[in-house]
């Protein structure tokens, strides 16, 4: 691999940013992240689209062509094949992501899994779709989690249950190890995490000996996981396997603050932002440096990390497409980090989700508060949308 040369990246860069983006899809953008930035909206419009939803009014066909099209990339992995090519079209690959949260079937958990697995076997040798995702609570009880991270007795049916959930998961990541597709595990709750890292560093154990296969996700706005993501390498090291590290900011933030003070337990979660973002650069400089040994998906929308990351990987002499790195952001979110990283030689995937428009909503709906409760987001995004209008006189 040759050393991409090395230039400062202008995140403002809107005519990169925006480029695989028609006049049409820029104006929708530009009006749906308008309508975002009402908090009020924000705010009353998910239970309003529910209750709509649930009681059969014709709602699914606006929301589908409006905040699930810039979001989503469709229904089924057929309906993702416009937005794979539209994002590859700008060097940037696909994480597909089966968004279905929330059941608790064990038919739905079958399904599930059988779903992943097809997003693995699409991804295979296709070099658009480099990585892909689940979370457990996709293929397990969400309350047996708990129970297990609470280190309760199960019962005779909730042992042979977990069992399920265990094969689930190696059925997944032996699917992607055979397919030589890399599968990352998202991190959840506190209170169910500690039952899905002991699964996740097991796969790890399994699959990631040779290549890079499993890669576990490592919120840093959490106080421990810098320390557990290196105690984790250290494991790694002494047994003999490549450690897989996803590391974000977090997701679950205000939830978790709730619980801790309504049940009397210290907060997980770190005393400020400035914590956090402390946390999340020392994690890109450990990966760095041990780069032989640990692979990670740095998945930030925040500007200064990824530029952290860019210098880094600079001062270090290590290659722009080395394959132990990439960036990685939400479909409609950050473009122009996702392009200018991707046009500067980076490794840059965007997760894509999809799924029935219904039972996706709880993901859309998420990705609309967030961008009001994360200072500045929604303003940054429509600046931009405003700036490359402006260039195009539209």
């Amino acid at each position: 691999m040759e050393l991409s040369p090395k230039k400062s990246i202008n995140f403002d860069d809107t005519e990169i940013a925006f480029r695989n983006k028609s006049n049409g899809e820029l104006n929708a953008a530009y009006w749906l992240f308008k309508i975002i930035s009402s908090n009020f909206l924000t705010r009353t419009g998910p239970p309003v689209a529910n209750f709509m939803l649930n009681i059969g009014l014709p709602i699914k066909g606006l929301i589908k062509k409006t905040i699930f099209k810039h979001f989503c990339g469709g229904e089924t992995i057929a309906e993702c094949e416009h937005t794979i090519a539209q994002l590859y079209a700008g060097k940037v690959g696909t994480i597909l992501d089966y968004s279905v949260e929330g059941e608790e079937d064990e038919q739905v958990f079958d399904f599930t899994c059988a779903e992943i697995i097809r997003t693995i076997e699409r991804a295979a040798g296709d070099p658009r779709i480099p990585i892909t995702v689940f979370k457990v609570t996709g293929i397990g009880r969400f309350a047996l989690l708990e129970k297990l991270d609470a280190k309760q007795s199960l019962t005779t049916a909730e042992e042979a249950e977990f069992g399920k959930v265990k094969q689930r998961c190696e059925k997944i990541c032996r699917t992607a190890f055979d397919k030589g597709v890399p599968v990352m595990i998202d991190a959840e709750e506190t209170w169910i995490q500690d039952t899905i890292d002991m699964l996740t560093m097991d796969m790890m154990r399994l699959f990631n000996k040779q290549r890079i296969i499993v890669y576990n996700t490592y919120q840093m706005y959490r106080h421990d996981k810098l320390s557990g993501m290196i105690t984790d390498h250290e494991t790694a090291q002494q047994e003999g396997f490549i450690l897989g590290v996803k590391m974000v900011r977090g997701a679950y933030m205000e939830k978790e603050r709730k619980r801790a003070e309504e049940m009397g337990y210290p907060s997980p979660i770190q005393p400020d932002k400035g914590s956090s973002d402390r946390d999340f650069d020392a994690s890109l400089r450990y990966a760095v440096e041990h780069i032989d040994s640990l692979a990670f998906v740095c998945g930030t929308h925040n500007e200064e990390s990824c530029r952290l990351l860019s210098n880094l990987l600079n001062e270090h002499g290590i290659s722009h497409n080395h394959p132990h790195v990439y960036f990685a952001q939400l479909l409609g979110m950050s473009d122009n980090l996702s392009f200018n990283l991707s046009d500067a030689g980076y490794n840059v995937a965007k997760y894509v989700p999809y799924g029935p428009v219904k039972a996706v909503m709880p993901y859309l709906f998420r990705r609309a508060q967030e961008n009001t409760s994360i200072a500045g987001q929604t303003s940054r995004e429509l600046s931009l949308i405003i700036k490359e209008k402006k260039r195009r006189r539209l």
